[in-house]
């Protein structure tokens, strides 16, 4: 509770008028503390923003009481889970598996626990509805969550007992062909709504005959969390970082003020919006991004099917002696592997972004590999299909796959390893394969131009300009498992994998902060590097009281796990 009379501290910032944060509290307040708002307060606070305020509920529940339920294809989709102001794309996100008891709310069960669930809502449709939501939660002492999409690997857009500041529904878009930062011209460029998914963005930009970079996937919110971890991309290696190209962001901080946030303008925040970390800031209303001319390309999707782990560790040294193959193209993509869990077999499947290059020069950039692949015993090449068309629509995806438990863990690999130890990427896939590892995520992502950004002064991590690839593990589990085998999932990157996966990437190894380990022992360092001191200075200036506290996230070492109380 706020004390009615200022500390001996305060009363001195006050006299002295310096600029003084008021102190924090040892505890957000919740349902029962003597702070927490009476439903008269509530209906007041919703009669100031239009009536936005909405009561939000794991999605087992929404749809267990909406009329005809919900359907397998709803329950899937991440666009219809966005429509839920409770819900997550993963919904393991939406359980309180910790609390004690565990309050968990499973899809078709009879009990239903409010779990990690904000209680309540604010559908954001205007600048004014964040700066009252903002306000109200720093004057009641709430804890806040942001939500832009709920494509959120790490859990950061849901917190238990707190407010909801839900923006999906600020989907502007517009182009320019004259930025202005201050009084220099930027360029070409898009300002985007913090709620605008990229697969719109993707359209749009085809349409204006532009393309941005941006995630291959449709739900990701390019002015959201995205852009605050450092955004990588298959077309990262010819144009940067989404980090690198953005160019200002319009944001709600922890005042209530609109700020207006560029390399002129806030330029500390604006340091820390590219790079600092998803929600730790303040609400993004916008982010403007420069924007290149669109062009044709060619996306190869090609799997290749191994026998045993033995045979798909051997293919994986192959890949990583022709990791570089694309370079003269600063060309990006995916491979991903996936071991069939009834047999010994396994796949990896090449998704390849070749950047200006036709069907014909794709294949001869791709043919070293391959050949090289079909003479490797017990490898065979299950399918390939090469596509021509422009990159917009080689990167547009109409939906995401959600509705199911899901966490990871990562590290950024330096080129470095590729070129001088290929044969221990074949090794470490071999023992994470032999450990258990379902899927082994990897994202050609890095090089090329990302490198040549080293010299941009943002919160990018450095790993990110040493890196050749970003090597995702992956974690899954049903709703029918006991606790305990929940428990061993989410802990497996920590316990199992991380230790074989530290041999490409060393130890106290980078990793992108946006698709990682929520467990990270040392987040500081494994996210932020060295630009954790002055991000933890900025963040003391901006939001002094830390009323924007996520996991993992800047700040949040002084609170528990829930965000709810000092540590």
């Amino acid at each position: 509770m706020r004390s009615t009379v200022p500390s001996a501290a305060l009363l001195l910032c006050i006299l002295s008028r310096q600029s003084c944060a008021e102190p924090r509290r040892a505890c957000r307040n919740v349902p029962g503390s003597p702070g927490y708002p009476q439903a008269a307060t509530w209906n007041a606070f919703n009669a100031t923003i239009s009536g936005r305020l909405v009561s939000a509920v794991p999605s087992a529940k929404f749809c267990a009481d909406r009329l005809g339920g919900c359907t397998d294809a709803e329950w899937s989709s991440a666009l219809f889970r966005n429509t839920i102001p409770g819900a997550m794309i993963s919904v393991n996100w939406e359980q309180g598996y910790d609390f004690s008891p565990p309050s968990l709310c499973y899809r078709n069960g009879t009990t239903c626990g409010q779990g990690d669930v904000p209680l309540y809502s604010v559908e954001v449709q205007t600048v004014t509805d964040i700066q009252a939501a903002v306000k109200f939660a720093s004057r009641h002492n709430l804890r806040v969550a942001i939500k832009s999409s709920g494509h959120d690997s790490s859990g950061r857009s849901t917190a238990p007992q707190s407010l909801l500041i839900h923006t999906n529904k600020l989907s502007s878009i517009s182009f320019t062909d004259e930025f202005f930062v201050g009084t220099h011209n930027m360029g070409a460029a898009v300002t985007v709504g913090s709620g605008v998914h990229m697969n719109d963005l993707y359209q749009q930009g085809k349409a204006n005959g532009r393309i941005t970079v941006g995630a291959t996937a449709a739900t990701v919110c390019a002015a959201g969390g995205y852009v605050q971890g450092a955004g990588h991309s298959a077309l990262a290696p010819a144009f940067g970082l989404g980090a690198d190209n953005v160019l200002e962001f319009h944001i709600v901080v922890a005042s209530g003020e609109l700020l207006q946030v560029n390399s002129v303008s806030n330029s500390d925040l604006f340091y820390a919006l590219r790079g600092g970390g998803a929600g730790s800031w303040g609400v993004i209303v916008s982010a403007s991004f420069r924007t290149f001319p669109t062009f044709n390309s060619t996306r190869a999707l090609i799997t290749l099917s191994a026998t045993d782990n033995t045979a798909m560790a051997a293919l994986a040294t192959l890949h990583a002696k022709h990791i570089f193959d694309l370079d003269a193209t600063r060309s990006g993509g995916y491979f991903y592997l996936h071991r069939d869990p009834t047999t010994t077999a396994s796949s990896m499947t090449l998704e390849s972004f070749l950047i200006n290059q036709t069907v014909a020069q794709s294949e001869a950039i791709l043919a070293p590999f391959l050949t090289a692949a079909q003479a490797l015993p017990n490898i065979t090449i299950a399918s390939s299909t090469y596509t021509s068309a422009l990159i917009n629509d080689l990167l547009f995806i109409a939906d995401d796959n959600g509705g199911n438990n899901l966490v990871g863990g990562s590290r950024l690999i330096p080129a470095a390893t590729y070129r001088n130890s290929p044969e221990t990427v074949g090794k470490v896939y071999q023992q994470l394969l032999d450990s258990g590892a379902q899927a082994i995520l990897g994202n050609l992502v890095a090089g090329g131009q990302v490198a040549d950004n080293a010299h941009i002064d943002s919160a990018v991590t450095p790993a990110w300009r040493t890196a050749k690839t970003h090597i995702i593990l992956s974690n899954q589990w049903l709703d029918s498992i006991p606790l305990d085998q929940i428990d061993a999932a989410r802990s497996r990157f920590k316990r199992i994998q991380l230790p074989i996966l530290e041999q490409l990437s060393g130890p106290n190894a980078g990793s992108y902060s946006n698709e990682a380990d929520v467990m990270e022992a040392d987040f500081q360092t494994t996210f932020y590097g060295p630009n954790y001191r002055k991000l933890s200075a900025i963040k003391s200036k901006y939001d002094p009281n830390d009323l924007f506290i996520v996991t993992t996230g800047v700040g949040s070492e002084r609170w528990d796990e829930w965000g709810l109380c000092l540590v």
